[in-house]
């Protein structure tokens, strides 16, 4: 997409994406009070100190991977959370779950790319655990990697959109709404959204 080469789309998205997952993993670390929550591969011992805006921020300074793959990343991260509900984005896995699904659209949408060592470089993990969270990731997936032209366009319109409409907030002064979560706004369907954008072919 030629939006996508825009110079300034790129920052505002990073920025965008950091106060959500922000809003997201401290809505489900209150919720994990009330809800059963399972312990995954993704879950470390404690709260990485690093703040998800500048892991992010890291992430997209040293991967090199094309601006499509945040997108498609933002999409595995939404079906991940659909599928695996017993294991919501928190505190405790978000900065993993991050790596894996930039490094797996990497792996899924560009030409070349870097391996897994040079991964876990970049997220501060080891080779080991960047495989182990790989093998995790794409089975929590169910291996549903292809994303439909018109689901990418779904995803990217409404993070356009959002980005326009409200000016993404430092961490510190997010003022998302609780209800701006991947299990709430984020959760398209996309067989339907497939459905709608077959049935406008076949009116054209």
């Amino acid at each position: 997409m030629a939006e996508l080469e825009n110079p300034s789309l790129m920052p505002n998205l990073i920025t965008y994406l950091s106060c959500l997952l922000q809003k997201v993993a401290e809505s489900n670390d209150v919720n994990c009070r009330f809800q059963p929550q399972k312990v995954s591969v993704f879950h470390g011992l404690t709260r990485p100190t690093i703040s998800i805006q500048s892991y992010l921020d890291r992430i997209y300074k040293y991967a090199n991977c094309s601006p499509s793959c945040f997108i498609v990343a933002y999409i595995y991260l939404d079906r991940f959370a659909q599928k695996q509900p017993t294991l919501p984005i928190n505190s405790f896995n978000v900065h993993r779950l991050l790596i894996t699904s930039v490094m797996v659209a990497a792996k899924f949408m560009d030409d070349i790319y870097y391996n897994n060592a040079y991964y876990a470089k970049v997220g501060g993990i080891s080779r080991t655990e960047m495989n182990y969270l790989e093998v995790d990731f794409l089975f929590g997936l169910g291996f549903h990697l292809n994303v439909a032209p018109n689901t990418f366009h779904t995803y990217f319109t409404y993070l356009q959109r959002e980005i326009m409409l409200q000016p993404p907030p430092s961490i510190a002064e997010s003022s998302f709404s609780l209800d701006r979560s991947l299990k709430v706004n984020l959760c398209f369907n996309e067989e339907e959204s497939s459905h709608q954008n077959q049935q406008q072919q076949l009116a054209v």
